[in-house]
């Protein structure tokens, strides 16, 4: 049975789990608006502006850890997603933007309410897509989803033009997804891991930096097991709240700019930082040559680009936090660490 793009579009955000999106219409996306009209399973949330679309969907994905998916239309409306695609991409939030765009022969003769909505979004995304062709529809949808989702969370967008939206063709249920050159590294090097551990071992004051990865990847437990058994203070980002309970004794609050007097006494003290899913933000390290200054850093996270940023990390682990602080939970078995803070 063949279906129009824009009830594509429907089916694909179903096959994902989707159940909730944010949008306002306009002409470019009158046909996803037509077929989201008659779709049961779906709701929408009718936003009086793009922006509020994008930061709905936004603040939906981290309440919710599902994906947040918004809806705009061409030139105006894909250009006022911009602030919340931004926000989302940099504090590692899944989020799927689909956008509509002039017919395809029209696009760049300057058509009423065109933008070159891939180029503008192109640094406020993970990956972009202009959908050229009805029957790539399927594909994309879930290549979307697939990086949204997948190693740093974050934000893509599917610029469709509104005669791909009414072009027929049977629909796809089981595209593959796989990206090439696309294969986050999940479970870390158990080499890599294993020397990490050692070093986390030998410290004698050892502080825990952690951050939003811990959050995206579910560790808060691990992470909770992990300190307590190696008895060290824990410092948290504002994307990393949650991730060890507040009312621990370990717990010395946030770094940096923003933070506590004991969190940046600690980074400029300890001799070892174990960051785990935390990017060493400006805000949190200040003049990056008096940064823990006497210590070595063990940087644990997902993304490889994460790594040394900031800070040279003199042990580097690419690999989903979750998983690696299991390995190392594995590797700690019975050990109870008691470090000497006194001297």
């Amino acid at each position: 049975m063949k279906l129009r793009g824009a009830e594509i579009i429907l089916k694909c955000l179903e096959r994902e789990g989707v159940d909730t999106v944010f949008g306002i219409p306009g002409g470019s996306v009158i046909p996803l608006f037509d077929a989201l009209h008659d779709n049961k399973k779906i709701k929408l949330f009718l936003t009086r502006h793009e922006q509020g679309a994008a930061h709905m969907a936004d603040g939906y994905a981290r309440a919710s850890g599902k994906t947040g998916v918004c809806i705009a239309t061409s030139g105006p409306g894909a250009t006022n997603l911009v602030t919340g695609l931004a926000t989302a991409l940099l504090d590692s939030v899944p989020m799927v933007a689909v956008t509509g765009q002039v017919a395809s022969h029209l696009v760049g003769n300057d058509a009423f309410q065109e933008a070159d909505t891939t180029g503008i979004t192109r640094p406020v995304t993970k990956q972009n897509y202009l959908v050229t062709d009805v029957r790539d529809i399927s594909k994309t949808m879930a290549q979307a989803f697939y990086l949204a989702r997948s190693g740093r969370p974050g934000t893509v967008l599917i610029d469709v033009p509104s005669d791909i939206q009414k072009a027929e063709c049977e629909y796809d249920p089981k595209p593959d997804s796989s990206i090439r050159g696309y294969k986050p590294s999940k479970d870390g090097n158990p080499r890599q891991i294993k020397t990490a551990l050692n070093a986390l071992l030998s410290s004698k004051k050892l502080l825990v930096y952690a951050g939003g990865g811990v959050i995206s990847s579910g560790a808060a437990k691990e992470l909770t097991d992990f300190v307590r058994k190696l008895n060290a203070p824990v410092t948290l980002t504002l994307m990393g709240i949650g991730g060890f309970p507040g009312t621990d004794e370990l717990f010395i609050g946030m770094p940096g700019m923003h933070g506590t007097q004991a969190a940046n006494y600690a980074f400029q003290n300890c001799d070892m930082v174990f960051a785990v899913g935390a990017r060493f933000d400006d805000r949190v390290t200040g003049k990056v040559s008096a940064f823990a200054p006497h210590a070595k850093i063990v940087q644990v996270d997902i993304d490889p680009t994460s790594i040394s940023k900031n800070v040279t990390a003199d042990i580097p682990v690419v690999g989903d936090c979750k998983s690696v602080l299991r390995q190392m939970l594995i590797l700690l078995g019975g050990i109870q660490k008691t470090p000497d803070y006194t001297s």
